[in-house]
């Protein structure tokens, strides 16, 4: 996620309802540079890749992301067509409330409050495991994950409390070196590929069977959460008409390729026979494959500043989904759906600081949750946090896309000529969404490597807490 849009979105917290809008003349460019940074993209390719590889389909797991875009360019269509008549900037329980009404907006709110949660405390996980990793690598003792998710959780606590903005120049700098350190690892791999000694740790024979596409198409879709960033930019927009449909489409696209491409030049660094079980060999002994790969073809400083700028993206994920999480309390108080305090800003700071202090209270208590469990942070925590956060996500775009067909539906004047891209695309995009739907559920347990009990206990809570959100009482916006 991206801080500056979590940022942006605040300021509309300013001074009465309503008269907080925005202004900018950000241009396509400009806002495909900020949803890539919002995706994380060394995240992403450090901590999906490995288990999309490891309990996905091994050495095809570069296709899930290729189809994870393909299925996200759909859904865009939609997006897209409808963004031109949203009246403000916002996720997608905003176009769920214009196509299908307050109480599915709700609906739609408590699913997205409850998505960026899962994935902020996977993101604490896999904070914890990559400082852990990073420390004994640079000579370090090892200590317990929790205990450096503890500590960046008191950092982000302080800072969105306070709501400091961080620079978009330092935030432009470290994304432009971690699709950087990515691209040099890639262009080595592809220039001197090397043969693969023998592994002692894991040998190949025992790597077993490849795992089915659905975990890796599952791995491949959480890399896009925080894609609707391109719309919550509409106001900031140079000719928002223009902008928002090319920085959409053109993110997509760009985000698909480098993760698709990424995850192949890892494949292909190690070989196909062997992918599999070198990564779970790696992951066993606390070790991460790309940083691995980083080393191997670009050598120790290339790695050493990899997991620097991983550590960094992490952070500003973990910050962007705080920052998100608390602008979603507040939104709902405001509404009467969440205790009404939680709408309250501060004088000085133009915060929403109650929010703020509730969210992290929220991650504290998940955080010792997670830590009493003794599971693993990466594989367990941050896999099944994916699992629940993709879940929501899918699900969002469903009603976000059968939001846009009964929008449309209902003003033939607004789709007179364009049936296609208004009603035809976006009814074909919700279809093939509920089938990723499936899909994901039908591998659930696989994905969490949990007890069948524990794991459906997980894939059902998205949609319990939709239902929440859909039956409670009426609110200000009914």
């Amino acid at each position: 996620m991206n801080v500056r849009a979590a940022a942006t979105a605040a300021g509309a917290t300013r001074g009465p309802a309503g008269t907080g809008r925005l202004s900018g003349n950000l241009g396509a460019a400009e806002i495909i540079f900020m949803v890539i940074a919002a995706a994380a993209p060394l995240t992403v390719i450090s901590g999906n890749v490995p288990l999309a590889i490891t309990q996905g389909n091994g050495p095809l797991a570069w296709t899930g992301f290729v189809a994870a875009a393909a299925v996200m360019l759909l859904f865009s269509v939609g997006f897209v067509a409808m963004t031109a008549y949203m009246t403000e900037a916002g996720a997608f329980f905003t176009y769920i409330r214009a196509g299908l009404g307050a109480r599915c907006g709700r609906a739609g709110a408590f699913l997205a409050l409850l998505t960026y949660t899962a994935i902020q405390l996977g993101v604490y996980g896999f904070f914890g495991w990559s400082m852990d990793d990073a420390a004994r690598q640079w000579g370090g003792p090892a200590l317990p994950w929790w205990l450096y998710a503890a500590g960046v959780l008191g950092v982000v606590a302080v800072m969105g409390y306070r709501h400091i903005d961080l620079s978009s120049r330092v935030l432009g700098v470290a994304l432009v070196l971690e699709i950087g350190v990515v691209v040099v690892m890639n262009a080595m791999i592809l220039w001197r590929p090397m043969p693969v000694a023998p592994m002692a740790m894991t040998p190949v024979a025992d790597a077993g069977p490849a795992g089915p596409f659905a975990v890796a198409l599952l791995f491949a879709m959480t890399g896009f959460i925080g894609f609707e960033a391109t719309a919550i930019f509409r106001d900031e927009a140079r000719d928002p008409q223009r902008t928002i449909p090319r920085a959409t489409y053109g993110a997509v696209v760009i985000i698909g390729l480098f993760y698709a491409i990424s995850c192949w030049c890892v494949i292909h660094a190690w070989g196909a026979d062997s992918i599999a079980a070198i990564t779970r060999g790696f992951l066993d002994h606390g070790r991460n494959i790309v940083l691995e790969t980083a080393g191997r073809y670009a050598g120790r400083v290339m790695q050493q500043a990899m997991q620097v700028l991983l550590l960094t993206s992490l952070f500003a994920c973990l910050l962007s989904f705080h920052n998100i999480i608390a602008r979603y309390q507040l939104a709902l108080g405001r509404e009467g759906i969440m205790p009404a305090f939680l709408a309250r800003t501060h004088d000085r700071h133009a915060s929403p600081h109650v929010a703020s202090v509730a969210q992290t209270g929220t991650a504290c208590v998940l955080l010792v949750l997670a830590a009493l469990s003794g599971v693993d942070p990466l594989v367990d925590i941050f896999g099944s946090m994916a699992g629940i956060s993709t879940i929501g996500i899918t699900v969002l775009m469903v009603l976000t896309s059968v939001a846009v067909v009964a929008f449309f539906t209902r003003r033939r004047d607004l789709s007179r000529g364009r049936a296609v891209s208004t009603l035809a695309i976006p009814g074909i995009a919700a279809v093939a969404l509920c089938a990723v739907l499936y899909i994901i559920m039908a591998n659930f347990t696989r994905i969490t490597g949990l007890a069948d009990r524990t794991s459906l206990m997980l894939a059902v809570l998205p949609f319990a807490v939709t239902g929440l959100g859909f039956c409670v009482g009426r609110t200000t916006t009914d």
